[in-house]
Parts: structure tokens; sequence; C-alpha cells
């Protein structure tokens, strides 16, 4: 088992900045993947960013040059910087671990909202 704790979340006014927080513990191996995904009311969950171990990243296109994906290796954390943040950011972001050890793993956050304001 791979337990995910999230924070950072919080309201804020559009075109302001938040940084996520997601710290993962347990049966961790590598190599493993580390990713935030968001999900608004009506809506489908979503992906936002991925980073894997060895430093490889994937952004969706509605982020791409306003948001910031890292992770700190002896931490096991994986932050999400969100810059100039529009109303249609807000959404409940999760973050999801997954690894393939023999089978595949997969394992995701309790989730944070977060709210941009107009």
């Amino acid at each position: 088992q791979v337990q995910l704790v999230e924070s950072g979340g919080g309201l804020v006014q559009a075109g302001g900045s938040l940084r996520l927080s997601c710290a993962a513990s347990g049966d961790i191996f590598s190599p493993n993947t580390m990713g935030w995904y968001r999900q608004a009311p009506g809506k489908q969950r979503e992906l936002v960013a991925t980073i894997t171990t060895l430093g490889s990243t994937n952004y969706a296109d509605s982020v791409k040059g306003r948001f910031i994906i890292s992770r700190d290796y002896v931490k096991n954390t994986v932050y999400l910087q969100m810059n100039s943040l529009k109303c249609e950011d807000t959404a409940v972001y999760y973050c999801k671990w997954s690894g393939f050890s023999s089978r595949q793993y997969m394992y995701w956050g309790q989730g944070t909202q977060v709210t941009v304001s107009s």
C-alpha cells in the first residue's frame, strides 16, 4: 500500500498562484510516476500533469506554461506550482502514484479543493 497526503489547496483570486504538495509513504518502489489530476463539478477527472522517477514530465494543454510539476525524490513528494490561475482551474485536485512490479499498482490521494474566484 502507498499512502498519499495532499496539502496546499484553497481559495485564490484569478491571476494568483497556489502550490500543491503530495507526500507518498508506504510500499514505494521505483520506477514510478506521480501526478496530479482534477475533477470539476459535473465533469470527468482529467490529467493535469505527471512526472516520472526519471524526471520526464507531461502536461495537459490547458495548463502548459502556467503550471509546473516537480518532485523531491528524498521526501517522496510531488509538487504542483500553479500560476496565472483561471476560474476554470477550479476543481478538486487529486494526487496519484503509479508503478509496475509484476502488476500495475495505482493509488490516489483524498483530494484537495482549489477554488479560483474572479
